[in-house]
């Protein structure tokens, strides 16, 4: 089996583990649970809380005492441990702390897949800014086989998602031991610094500025992803409750509606060589940026019957919005630093995007939700929720260009030229 085609394995797994419940989970949630809205957007605090910490302790392990993918492997099988256990659990407290030790494993995964797809390219001498978006299409492929299959057979409120990804998790876990060895490459040295000693160098990236203010963005836009993630496929069943709605299509099927933005994914992934050799980072970054204002702004407008044409635009925008920062991003920082700390980099963009990102996005959108946008009736003013969520993201947009004052190095226009 080559290289490319296990890498491809890889990913397609890795994102069907993650498609299974990560956008059905509100339904399950709300549909099915009926819990509230405050102890939901803590379940997708989960996501930050061990994005914090998680990818870069694991980043420092795989760069300096074990095989990046034999880490991987064993993450993937605790993690389908803890997937297995959750339809067993009947408070949200519970399943609070559930998700989050599921968290824990998974998250760290999503770096160290980076990690030892590039050491694998890298070592077989394949030009990694070129092969490997073709390689990661595969997995959006998985997140939309995913959502097709927990559609298809009705387990979008049910805990069935949980044993389905639980299954994928497991099969991951044992295939990544057949990974190409990604060993550690941190080579020592008579540093003895505090900093050295306990494995924290890729923190001395924010002393450049260039990377500061990019992890910083990362943070900021780490939050809008969140956001479309906990609540797309939720607004979707609330149109439900509405008779004109009921028997639309987007009703039978919401969760195969909402993958549209994941085949948009494989579209985008396919864009970026061409993308960032003739735009390069900063403007990458910025289309990323306006583009989840549309996302947004098409979901404030759009309903199942007349106004499905919005609906879909936006899940196509998703995909320029998602691949154009996180894609671009890592390849960004794969160029920019030195293979002995690229685990360690690589989780620290991570730790940025789904980790401070994601706890925040989080945590301030489940009490701005409750506080401003819930109804006596318990119902959501989803349009005021999304017109909030783009507000937010033009914000960004338009701050971002006159701080990032950024231009290609040398060295990413060579890598970016070799595409």
């Amino acid at each position: 089996m080559n290289i490319k085609f296990r890498l491809i394995l890889m990913n397609f797994m890795q994102f069907f583990v993650w498609g299974a419940w990560l956008l059905t989970i509100g339904a399950y949630w709300f549909q099915n649970k009926h819990w509230s809205g405050a102890q939901f957007g803590a379940i997708f605090s989960t996501m930050g809380i061990s994005a914090i910490f998680m990818p870069a302790l694991t980043g420092i392990i795989a760069d300096r005492y074990i095989n990046a993918e034999k880490l991987y492997g064993v993450m993937h099988i605790l993690g389908s441990l803890t997937l297995f256990s959750l339809p067993l659990v009947t408070n949200p407290t519970t399943f609070f702390w559930v998700i989050l030790l599921n968290m824990v494993f998974y998250m760290p995964t999503l770096s160290l897949s980076i990690t030892v797809a590039y050491s694998a390219l890298k070592r077989a001498n394949i030009d990694v800014v070129k092969e490997y978006p073709p390689i990661r299409i595969y997995g959006t492929i998985g997140f939309i086989a995913a959502l097709w299959t927990v559609s298809i057979t009705h387990s979008e409120t049910t805990s069935n998602q949980f044993y389905i990804a639980s299954a994928v998790a497991l099969t991951l876990g044992i295939f990544a031991f057949t990974l190409p060895k990604c060993p550690p490459l941190f080579k020592k040295t008579g540093d003895k610094s505090f900093v050295n000693m306990l494995g924290l160098n890729a923190f001395s990236l924010f002393k450049t500025p260039r990377f500061a203010i990019f992890f910083a963005f990362s943070l900021l836009l780490g939050a809008a992803l969140q956001l479309t993630n906990a609540y797309g496929d939720t607004f979707l069943h609330d149109f439900n409750n509405i008779p004109a709605y009921k028997d639309s299509l987007a009703m039978k099927y919401p969760a195969i509606i909402m993958s549209i933005s994941q085949v948009s994914e494989t579209l985008f992934i396919l864009a970026i060589p061409f993308v960032l050799r003739k735009f390069g980072i900063k403007y990458v970054m910025l289309i990323s940026m306006l583009a989840w204002v549309l996302r947004f702004g098409l979901f404030a407008f759009g309903d199942p019957a007349g106004g499905l044409w919005m609906i879909i635009l936006s899940c196509i925008v998703y995909g320029m919005a998602f691949d154009f920062f996180n894609i671009s991003g890592s390849l960004f920082v794969e160029t920019q630093i030195g293979p002995e700390i690229r685990a360690s980099a690589q989780g620290l963009f991570m730790m940025m995007v789904n980790g401070f990102g994601a706890f925040f996005g989080s945590i301030l959108s489940g009490f701005l939700i409750d506080k401003f946008f819930t109804l006596a009736d318990h119902s959501k003013n989803w349009h005021g929720i999304w017109l909030s969520f783009a507000g937010y993201a033009l914000v960004i947009a338009i701050i971002f260009p006159f701080v990032f004052r950024y231009k290609h190095t040398p060295e990413l226009e060579r890598a970016i030229e070799n595409a």
